[in-house]
């Protein structure tokens, strides 16, 4: 023990906090059950973290290390576009994050640059503060209430979604409901159809729809 302690920096134990929510969830994420996993005493879990708020501080910021930048090129619509669907994917691999990502009062610097990096963006792009605003409130809405969304479905591949919407349309008599029969057996139960497509058709209609409010 003495060795991994010796060794041990704030990255590593935020690394090892990642990696725990993301197998077995947030809610089982213990400072004991961290320290057991580096191979130390839980107190020595302290002379890195300053507590289990700062742990969570800084777990929140190692995932938004992970979403790309915008960048201020002309085409702000790409760069919304491509960072919206890196976000998507960050918390997709970290699906306790979502319901944390905005709620930190101690923000750290990659939280602080990727929300600085937008805003420079969208007011290069030629947003006005007010539209900037507005234009980062519905784009992260949407983002998280998908991821969400995405977290909550009783299934997770084109498979399990067919299979789920038969089990469920196998209980209906014929003609009870004829809408969700259709969308069943026109559109979830069609090969290749993957929940996940609805990502960035919704996506586009929300950057279309901004483009045309600062045009």
């Amino acid at each position: 023990m003495n060795e991994a302690r010796g060794r041990l920096n704030r990255d590593e134990v935020l690394r090892a906090a990642v990696a725990l929510a993301d197998a077995d969830g947030i809610e089982s994420l213990t400072m004991r059950k961290l320290g057991v996993e580096l191979g130390i005493e839980a107190m020595s879990l302290y002379n890195h973290v300053a507590n289990k708020v700062d742990l969570l501080d800084g777990m929140v910021d190692r995932v938004f290390a992970e979403i790309e930048l915008p960048d201020r090129s002309p085409d702000w619509k790409s760069a919304a576009r491509r960072r919206a669907i890196s976000a998507r994917a960050a918390l997709s691999r970290h699906r306790w994050a979502t319901a944390l990502m905005e709620s930190r009062t101690s923000p750290g610097p990659a939280t602080l640059r990727h929300h600085d990096a937008m805003l420079g963006m969208l007011r290069a792009a030629g947003f006005s503060i007010e539209m900037a605003a507005h234009a980062y409130s519905v784009m992260d809405s949407y983002i998280y209430g998908f991821a969400l969304q995405e977290t909550s479905l009783p299934f997770d591949s084109p498979e399990s979604a067919s299979k789920t919407a038969q089990a469920i349309t196998a209980r209906f008599a014929a003609g009870e409901y004829p809408h969700l029969s259709e969308l069943a057996a026109e559109h979830v139960l069609k090969p290749g159809y993957d929940y996940g497509a609805e990502f960035e058709y919704g996506l586009d209609l929300i950057l279309d729809g901004l483009e045309r409010a600062i045009s």
